[in-house]
């Protein structure tokens, strides 16, 4: 117990340390615990590592699909939703099945079922693309497109492993198989749409952060494990939990647990990815030594693994050359359709009551948003470039890999191919990635972003404004504020530094009136959400201002409860 205890404890500390170092030396963290896992395994007496693939593919990646997902911005998912299904179900179905044949050609004794699941496996990409072109002020279109993509084609990618692998099997038909793949999907987004409404009415009823945050660490578990037994793709159900979760937690949960969530998350996620990458490396030396066995050299695998990386890339560029084609001609589209509907709503303007009206209004709203959305943050060349060459392989390629049955024919030189797609993709295009970046003029074109989060900070002090000046504001508890109260709220809302001296000195009135001051900020950052007239990026990051002031002012009044 103790061994296994010291274990754990340097794998984190190893774990933290190389992400600090990776920076650094500028080499992607993942490939740093690769080598490190090698290393320590060539240590004398260390014994050769073998991980049962049900421990990765239910114990690591649902968590780690669950938390790509609950921040995932829900409005820009819904306007590239048709782009990011595109290119995380049938571009990794397509993928796979011209990987798989050509896996099969090359390694016919796998036989065609087990080359499509390696087609698979090394399809889905890994979000550590998101992470580079986020500090180089990339399009948070393409950055959004990125991230969905990463998510859902992880999921996407998996099931069709195992309906692949189970075909290999059993010998299944081809409609069989296709039976097998969207039954999967359907049942598991049922499971996903129920875990995710449950997370959030248990965490809304529960008191304090850290019980919300338990639950939350238990949530891609709780979708998982009853779609598995079912039957059906518990990855699925973890995904669709999270986007649940995602889009619902502004409005139900509250500040101190979103804020704790999200700390709490990324350090599982840096733990959980690292030790997938880590456990590959104390797995390698087993595998070159059963594929020079197999082969008489590395060469063999290393070589299908670099042709196999190539081959992916093509594919990507040629699924996403006519993409972008058909985003340019998207936005004609969209405005024409808004221009029809605003002449139709215009017309049937005297037919409708007030109510009918406000709901075709608001639809009329979140079309013109829509279509700017579209001309401020256009996908062409430039970004279809960014797209092709930031579609890196990395964390699920191996875990994916290492979910092959252990008695898979040539398991060790698949999962070396797939190892060498992994580490070939995040050297190469990861080291790149930022010089094509800046070749091709996208990097750097943050300045829309700045001018939302200035709109939306002009916004929320027209909101405070508007509070403070109604004639009819009042205490809750009845009563009126005292006017020295309402003058130092409003100077606190345009300089923030001012409120703490003032609200000493002006007691629970101050903290009360500040309070519902931000519940009717948030509330109006919440129906501009819904419309979509702003980013979600910067609506998140004025949300997350928020959510700070909220609990500072909070900690302020309940202080002296506290010392009583």
């Amino acid at each position: 117990m103790e061994m296994a205890l010291a274990i754990v404890v340097a794998a984190v500390a190893a774990i933290v340390a190389v992400n600090a170092i990776a920076p650094r030396v500028r080499v992607a963290a993942p490939l740093l615990l690769v080598v490190l896992g090698v290393g320590v395994s060539l240590l004398p007496g260390v014994p050769h590592l073998e991980v049962e693939p049900e421990i990765i593919l239910l114990g690591v990646i649902p968590p780690l699909l669950y938390s790509a997902a609950v921040s995932l911005p829900a409005m820009e998912f819904r306007r590239d939703f048709a782009s990011i299904s595109g290119l995380s179900v049938v571009l990794v179905l397509l993928s796979s099945v011209l990987m798989g044949l050509f896996f099969w050609v090359v390694l016919p004794e796998i036989g065609l079922p087990l080359a499509i699941a390696l087609g698979a496996v090394v399809s889905p990409t890994d979000a550590v693309a998101v992470q580079i072109i986020k500090k180089l002020g990339v399009s948070p279109r393409v950055v959004t497109v990125l991230e969905g993509e990463s998510m859902l084609n992880d999921a996407t990618a998996l099931v069709l492993v195992r309906t692949a692998v189970a075909a290999a099997g059993a010998g299944m038909t081809f409609g069989e198989a296709l039976w097998d793949f969207s039954s999967a999907v359907v049942l598991a987004v049922v499971i996903g749409l129920v875990a995710g409404e449950a997370n959030i009415r248990l965490r809304r009823a529960v008191p304090g952060a850290a019980s919300s945050t338990a639950l939350s660490f238990v949530a891609p578990w709780a979708a998982a494990v009853p779609a598995e037994a079912l039957g059906a793709s518990g990855l699925v159900a973890a995904v669709v939990a999270g986007l649940v979760t995602g889009v619902r937690a502004p409005r139900f949960l509250r500040p101190e647990d979103r804020i704790s969530e999200r700390a709490n998350w990324k350090t599982a996620e840096l733990i959980l990815e690292g030790a997938v990458f880590l456990v590959l490396g104390l797995e390698l030396i087993g595998l070159v030594e059963d594929v020079i066995e197999t082969h008489g050299s590395l060469w063999f695998a290393a070589g299908l693994g670099l042709a196999a990386l190539a081959l992916a890339l093509a594919i990507r560029a040629g699924y996403i050359a006519p993409l972008v084609m058909v985003a340019r001609r998207r936005v004609e589209r969209a405005q024409a359709r808004h221009d029809q509907a605003k002449e139709r709503a215009e017309g049937a303007g005297d037919r409708l009551d007030t109510r009918a009206l406000a709901k075709v209004n608001r639809r009329l709203e979140v079309h013109s948003a829509d279509v700017r959305y579209l001309e401020n943050r256009p996908l062409r060349w430039r970004e279809g470039t960014v797209l092709v060459w930031a579609g890196m392989r990395g964390a699920i390629t191996l875990a994916a890999a290492q979910t092959l049955p252990a008695d898979t024919p040539l398991r060790s030189t698949l999962v070396l191919i797939a190892f060498v797609v992994a580490a070939g993709s995040l050297l190469g295009q990861g080291v790149s990635l930022p010089w094509v970046a800046k070749a091709v003029g996208v990097a750097g074109e943050s300045e829309h972003d700045e001018r939302e989060r200035q709109a939306l900070r002009d916004l929320l002090l027209a909101e405070a404004t508007t509070v403070l000046d109604a004639p009819d504001l009042a205490r809750p508890k009845g009563g009126a504020y005292d006017p020295e109260v309402i003058a130092a709220v409003r100077r606190a809302v345009v300089h923030a530094s001012d409120e703490e001296s003032e609200g000493e000195d002006l007691g629970d009135q101050f903290l009360e009136l500040r309070l519902a001051v931000i519940a009717a900020q948030r509330s109006r950052l919440l129906a501009t959400r819904a419309v979509g007239t702003y980013g979600s990026h910067a609506l998140g990051a004025a949300l997350r201002v928020l959510d700070a002031d909220q609990i500072s002012t909070q900690l302020r009044r309940d202080e002296p409860d506290e010392g009583d």
